[in-house]
């Protein structure tokens, strides 16, 4: 009888997957463009503007201003590092260009690839840096940034 209770549980959790994957098929899922999408839009264009500010604030040499795009966990380090020798606020760096090239959602939050063209006296470097963008309550914030990114994802074709 034990063993008979045991398949007994153990079937219904095999089938739940697959009862579930009825639910929102009435017209409001993501196939529509129905409410299921507008988390994963909103998350996309909350990172941009909060990678966009960041990269704007680089441009214009304001420490402030960047630090306020940053979760709480990273305003420490920023504190310590951001207008240090390499620093992306240094005062010898400037930022003639930065561009988003690509937005996804990764492990740990939205993944914002980002070239960043800096330039110290006559000489120009172009490098590709990842933030990753979290949510923090009910805002939105910079969690961490690091050397490289993705490529640009192909665009649909119609």
């Amino acid at each position: 009888m034990g063993r008979r209770l045991r398949t007994a549980g153990v079937v219904p959790l095999a089938l739940l997957p697959f009862a579930l994957l009825g639910c929102g098929q009435n017209g409001d899922g993501e196939a529509d463009g129905g409410p299921s999408r507008v988390p994963a839009q909103e998350a996309s264009a909350k990172a941009r503007e909060r990678v966009q500010a960041y990269l704007d604030a680089m441009a214009a040499k304001d420490p402030a201003a960047g630090r306020n795009q940053l979760c709480a966990t990273m305003q420490e380090g920023f504190d310590a590092a951001a207008t240090g020798p390499n620093g992306d606020f240094a005062d010898h760096f400037q930022v003639p260009g930065a561009t988003i090239t690509d937005i996804r959602t990764g492990a740990r939050g939205q993944e914002v690839s980002t070239s960043v063209t800096v330039s110290v006296g006559s000489k120009k470097v172009t490098r590709p840096l990842l933030f990753t963008v979290t949510r923090d309550g009910a805002d939105w914030c910079i969690a961490g940034e690091e050397p490289g990114g993705h490529s640009p994802a192909p665009s649909p074709t119609p």
